[in-house]
């Protein structure tokens, strides 16, 4: 790869990096240069790695290298490191749909990779990567030896960053559907019109939790997808599921995946989650609120705390003495202590006495990089009204 330009950090700024911490903020910035990378140094000139860089952004740079290590050596030992912890932690006989590189969790900002049995689905956010992405493919390939590899680079971050939107087969076959396993259960996962990548990988942890807690519960999913939590209930013996979901398109996949797995007692209620909490009895024994992030930016904590409020508010003012609310949020902006405080201004609107059960459990494949705690987003509460 090409000798990279430098960019310099203010006097005293080095702190973070030094503790190995990946965004450069702009006012650390003393000089910048006008690249998609560059080398980073101390005010005295001492290299400390290399940053993908996002002029004109409040985050200035992502660390990507530390120390005199080059781009393509951090990328591929980082991706070393990543399958390695992967292929430590997962049976494929049981899972074999896995989240193979998490960010800066796993040291790469700005790249996401899952695996969905052998199919690889890359997400790119920064124009850095975007620049090397035949790179990425090349080290994957040869690492993973893969069927396949895709690419749906469509999130929030990448539009901030001025990219377009990318889709489409980057190496071997096409197939549009995969079959795949999560603790034992079947999946199908559409690799190139899904959400994200395909499945909500990060909730497994959960939905292996409501399989163990929901036996002969009456069990409300909203904001169902294709029916991931609603499969893990029915196979768990829940008595009854009922699946909500706004857009019609999901209820083919929902029942496709039931019968995957020869479940029945389940109900599709094609509505608006919030329309259908406001006249709903909620005469059920286990409600799951996994919506979709309501603050996607700064700007929008104080709507997306009403929103999140009113939600939870809804169905705690209803539901009967005994049942549990597993409630979550995948908004970064809100951190698991503001969510708590919503939750708790939730309870105390719907006068509700209120306990908490349980948390969210981290999966193995979605670490966070002690260095860089910013990367955690998706929290959980099991609440149990009293």
């Amino acid at each position: 790869m090409q000798t990279l330009p430098r960019l310099r950090l203010k006097k005293g700024k080095e702190k973070p990096l030094l503790q190995r911490h990946h965004w450069i903020y702009s006012g650390a910035v003393s000089s910048m240069p006008d690249a998609l990378a560059a080398e980073v140094e101390s005010s005295s000139g001492q290299l400390l790695g290399i940053a993908l860089l996002s002029k004109g952004h409040s985050i200035a740079g992502h660390m990507v290298a530390y120390g005199s290590e080059t781009l393509e050596e951090a990328l591929r030992r980082r991706l070393r490191e990543a399958l390695a912890l992967r292929r430590r932690w997962f049976d494929p006989a049981q899972t074999n749909a896995v989240r193979l590189v998490n960010a800066e969790g796993d040291g790469l900002p700005g790249l996401i990779v899952d695996s969905y049995a052998g199919h690889l689905v890359l997400q790119i956010s920064h124009p850095a990567l975007d620049a090397i992405k035949d790179k990425i493919v090349s080290i994957l390939v040869e690492l993973c030896l893969p069927a396949a590899v895709y690419e749906k680079s469509t999130s929030f971050l990448r539009k901030k960053s001025g990219l377009a939107e990318s889709r489409g087969l980057l190496y071997g076959a096409e197939r549009s559907e995969v079959e795949i396993l999560e603790n034992g259960l079947k999946y199908s996962v559409d690799l190139l019109t899904g959400q994200k990548t395909g499945l909500f990988l990060d909730q497994r942890e959960m939905r292996s939790w409501v399989r163990e807690n929901a036996n002969g519960r009456r069990v409300l999913n909203c904001f169902a997808y294709t029916g991931g939590f609603s499969v893990a209930a029915l196979a768990g013996g829940a008595a009854h599921v009922e699946s909500v979901e706004i857009s019609g398109r999901c209820k083919e996949p929902v029942e496709k995946n039931l019968a995957l797995n020869g479940l029945a007692n389940h109900r599709f209620v094609e509505a608006d989650a919030f329309e259908f909490l406001k006249t709903s009895d909620m005469a059920y024994d286990l409600i799951i609120l996994d919506p979709p992030a309501f603050v996607k930016k700064k700007d929008d904590i104080a709507t997306g705390f009403r929103a999140y409020k009113e939600l939870n508010r809804h169905v705690l003012s209803k539901m009967p003495s005994g049942s549990i609310l597993l409630t979550c949020s995948c908004s970064y902006h809100v951190d698991e202590t503001l969510f708590q405080n919503i939750l708790f201004r939730a309870s105390h609107e719907a006068g509700r006495d209120v306990r908490i059960f349980g948390r969210h459990r981290q999966a193995h494949d979605h670490p966070v990089s002690i260095f860089h705690p910013e990367s955690s987003y998706l929290k959980s509460f099991v609440l149990y009204l009293i």
